[in-house]
């Protein structure tokens, strides 16, 4: 089991995830993103409950999850521009980022299309008996799809080491949660395959952090999956292309309840950092991000040949 995290880290890495969203999109070729900001909590929460056996699968929305995990800005940066020292070659971008080694197993861009993917990559760790557990994000849109109680059914029967973790950001696309899924907390979802669940609060990094912990511990004695659901903010529209239809009474309302102001003031206010210390955090992050650009902006294109390269 991982050590409780440093909070200072905590802070720091959903900085990196904001300032990181906010220079990618002034990125004059930043292409379609779906960004993470007000859900940078539950992706940080996550990956601090998971140690270097585990595995992180993510939906479409992949950047904070990414670098939560630990793949390094300017590899993520040079992957979203479709630069080939990304992970993937830039062939993969946002929708398909994949970095193993990292222990980020990879995004699907299809709606639920990381679930059954996952119940694969949790019976492989769970063969191989090195304790490793599998943790993989979706979105609240994803609990009317097929896939998701097939997976939950199967990972019950076989006691898989898989934390099913829904970011309940309340929108799918625009449609509320509400007039998408009947059961009243998402969670509910896995009562009927007798799964451990809970639902806490997204915007609270610590509470994310605990009930994963505690999912990990569980999963990793061999007492099979977990079902998380944190329910989050979205502080902008569904994507890079999507029209905002929450009015901005509802936006301001939301962004009321920052994961960083709200982590930041508690750690001012019990003295484990104050202004100046913020300031240098602050500071560090951007350079950070300033560097990813640069490696980015100076990094070649792939040529017309590798269209066809790692095609079978």
């Amino acid at each position: 089991m991982p050590d409780r995290p440093d909070p200072v880290d905590l802070l720091r890495s959903m900085l990196l995830i904001r300032k990181f969203e906010e220079a990618l999109a002034f990125q004059p070729d930043r292409g379609f993103q779906l960004l993470s900001s007000g859900e940078e909590a539950v992706a940080v929460g996550v990956c601090a409950a998971l140690d270097d056996r585990d595995q992180l699968l993510s939906s479409g929305r992949s950047i904070g999850p990414a670098l939560a995990r630990g793949i390094e800005p300017h590899l993520v940066m040079a992957e979203l521009l479709g630069k080939i020292s990304g992970p993937n070659r830039g062939k993969g971008g946002r929708g398909h980022l994949a970095s193993p080694d990292d222990g980020f197993f990879g995004a699907h861009a299809v709606v639920g299309g990381n679930l059954s993917i996952a119940a694969g990559v949790s019976l492989a760790a769970q063969l191989e008996g090195r304790g490793a557990v599998v943790a993989c994000i979706f979105g609240d849109g994803a609990c009317g799809a097929g896939a998701l109680h097939e997976t939950l059914n199967i990972a019950a029967l076989w006691k898989l080491p898989l934390i099913f973790v829904c970011d309940n950001n309340g929108f799918s696309i625009s449609t509320p949660v509400a007039r998408g899924v009947a059961a009243e907390r998402l969670s509910d979802l896995a009562i009927p395959f007798g799964i451990p669940r809970r639902t806490v609060d997204g915007m609270d990094v610590f509470a994310v952090y605990e009930a994963a912990r505690e999912f990990a511990d569980v999963a990793r004695r061999g007492d099979g999956p977990g079902f998380l659901e944190c329910r989050s903010e979205r502080f902008a529209s569904h994507s890079t292309s999507t029209r905002e239809t929450r009015s901005n009474e509802e936006l301001a309302a939301a962004r009321e309840r920052c994961p960083i102001l709200h982590l930041g003031a508690r750690l001012e206010a019990d003295g484990t950092l104050d202004a100046a210390g913020r300031s240098a955090l602050e500071k560090d992050v951007e350079e950070l991000v300033s560097r990813a650009i640069r490696f980015s902006g100076e990094a070649p294109r792939p040529s017309p040949d590798d269209a066809l390269s790692d095609v079978v």
